[in-house]
């Protein structure tokens, strides 16, 4: 009887500090159990030896294969590559900096075979954290299930589990930039969450500390990926600008037939609200359009210049396949 298998996937740039722990401690959990594992690290273009570590790794158990993008992608991406490339039957993918503990995999499985497609992991702690960043983030997370009507479960990051048949339609979904956090809960089907306390970095430092590039970016693809509440915000307060105009021509017509000379105070005023307007009508707008442009210009999502252990796949939501 053909055993179940498993994929561990892991996008990172620059660990190579924390790939040797990780990678005893993924053995540790694997060996001596039923199912057939494979550990996929996708290598986003990394600067240091992390790339030597693997190789040497994979000399000595096959079960670590890797591959190396072509250019930086970024971890999103990388996690679609990983996934795209996976043959388990169930696949998890978390960080490399054993935040998120190893050792939690055996759950997330149980969780699998008692029918779930979906299991988030969720933290109830978070040890050695920026606090700036923590409390922008949980910030970020409100912004967005304010705009979205609580798509995004609050404290539940990049450590999770998919069924095949849920890593194949998260593939399937032709987005650029994409939020994969908001994307695996709106897939649906049989969803549970595993609470955990998450550990402070094993080694090195955060690449995303305080405010930084891209934790603006997730919060922008959380929202724009999830709601179209800021363009009706704009379009609401455009309305409200043309009820008030009129208002404010009386006003300056009243004040002009008692003598006063505000009128072109009120004239600069209305210039200036409806031109406001406009600009963030415009801007937000924008946003939109470039995540539309993004999507329909057909570009590859991650490309991939090296495949240790796997095959190449190629982006297959550019291709058109399902």
């Amino acid at each position: 009887m053909k055993s179940d298998s498993v994929s561990i996937i892991l996008s990172f740039r620059n660990e190579e500090d924390n790939l040797p722990e990780l990678i005893r401690r993924l053995r540790l959990v694997a060996d001596g159990r039923a199912e057939d594992f494979e550990f996929i690290f996708v290598n986003d273009c990394s600067t240091d030896r992390s790339r030597e570590i693997l190789m040497a790794a994979r000399a000595t158990d096959p079960r670590v294969r890797f591959l190396t993008t072509a250019r930086r992608a970024g971890p999103s991406e990388g996690v679609l590559a990983g996934l795209a490339a996976a043959s388990g039957d169930a696949m998890i993918y978390m960080d490399c900096d054993l935040q998120d503990p190893p050792e939690l995999i055996p759950t997330l499985l149980e969780h699998w075979r008692s029918g779930c497609d979906v299991v988030h992991t969720r933290r109830i702690a978070r040890h050695g954290e920026d606090p700036l960043r923590m409390w922008l983030t949980r910030r970020a997370y409100e912004a967005i299930n304010w705009t979205s009507r609580g798509q995004m479960p609050i404290e539940s990051g990049d450590f999770k589990l998919l069924s095949r048949r849920a890593a194949g339609h998260m593939l399937s979904l032709r987005e650029h930039d994409p939020y994969i956090r908001g994307l695996a809960v709106w897939m649906g089907f049989n969803q549970v969450f595993v609470d955990y306390e998450r550990q402070a970095r094993h080694c090195g430092e955060s690449k995303f500390s305080g405010i930084h590039r891209n934790a603006v970016k997730t919060m922008v693809a959380g929202v724009t990926s999830f709601s179209f509440l800021p363009v009706y915000v704009v379009f609401w307060a455009g309305l409200a600008g043309l009820a008030l105009a009129p208002l404010l021509l009386l006003c300056g017509l009243v004040a002009l037939g008692l003598g006063a000379t505000v009128s072109g105070w009120l004239v600069a005023a209305l210039a200036f609200f409806l031109w406001g307007s406009l600009m963030a009508a415009i801007g937000i707008t924008g946003v939109y359009v470039a995540r539309v442009y993004k999507d329909v210009r057909g570009r590859p999502r991650w490309l991939i210049a090296e495949a240790e252990g796997l095959e190449i796949v190629p982006d297959r939501a550019v291709m058109g396949a399902d």
